[in-house]
């Protein structure tokens, strides 16, 4: 079955060559130009994922994302103007799984589709024994849920995939490089602060160990690491 992609931007001639290109990649594609619309669609209608641009006339992609999420865990890549790193940190903090700035290549926007549906679509192991607690969390990867004690915590795809790495290899530093490759299926590029901004998220939702001590530690020049209860300090 085809997955069905939703394209929020206001660049007629754009979006006509994104439903051409989608097409032939084997994606179904429905185009809006405005956020409005675009909200109204993605609420309603049977999308796998939405690409939405950060400039929109009226409602902007900003607001457009923040409706979305409220109503929807659809997936959610978004456009942002090359240079803006702050609207791509912002779009990320609401809740986008990824972002790509314009102009870009079209096989680079289908490579982040496929690596948001993987994580998606990654096959459950809805199990107990698949389970992962580390003090007060417990990560359920079949459902890709987390609880901090009997609290359910929301976390975007992204940062759920990261947290789960993390808590696999807690105790271990673990390299911007390797957490941009198996939790986000890219590579890292020199520019790219995608990875700092889902570690802030994650440190603001969880909060410090309950002996207040950190819960990830960054390890300058190389990466982070999730502290085991008896390491956070």
């Amino acid at each position: 079955m085809q997955s069905r992609i939703l394209v929020i931007d206001d660049d007629r001639e754009l979006c006509s060559l994104l439903e051409e290109y989608l097409a032939e990649e084997g994606f179904e594609v429905e185009k809006v130009h405005d956020g409005q619309t675009g909200v109204e669609w993605a609420c309603s209608r049977p999308y796998d994922l939405v690409v939405l641009d950060v400039m929109l006339p009226g409602l902007n992609g900003f607001e457009a994302l923040r409706r979305i999420r409220a109503a929807s865990s659809l997936p959610v890549v978004m456009l942002t103007a090359r240079g803006e790193e702050v609207d791509r940190i912002v779009g990320l903090e609401m809740g986008a799984d990824d972002y790509l700035p314009k102009p870009f290549n079209p096989r680079e926007l289908v490579a982040r589709i496929r690596a948001v549906q993987r994580r998606q679509t990654a096959p459950a192991r809805d199990t107990v024994e698949s389970r992962l607690t580390i003090g007060d969390l417990t990560v359920d990867p079949g459902r890709r849920s987390v609880k901090q004690g009997d609290q359910a915590v929301p976390l975007t795809s992204l940062e759920f995939s990261v947290l789960e790495l993390l808590l696999n290899q807690a105790g271990r530093v673990i390299s911007r490089e390797e957490i941009c490759s198996l939790a986000l299926g890219r590579q890292l590029n020199s520019y790219d602060r995608s990875i700092d901004v889902h570690i802030s998220s994650l440190r603001r939702k969880l909060g410090p160990m309950a002996d207040g001590g950190d819960r990830i530690k960054s390890v300058r020049g190389v990466g982070y690491i999730y502290l085991r209860p008896a390491e956070a300090a």
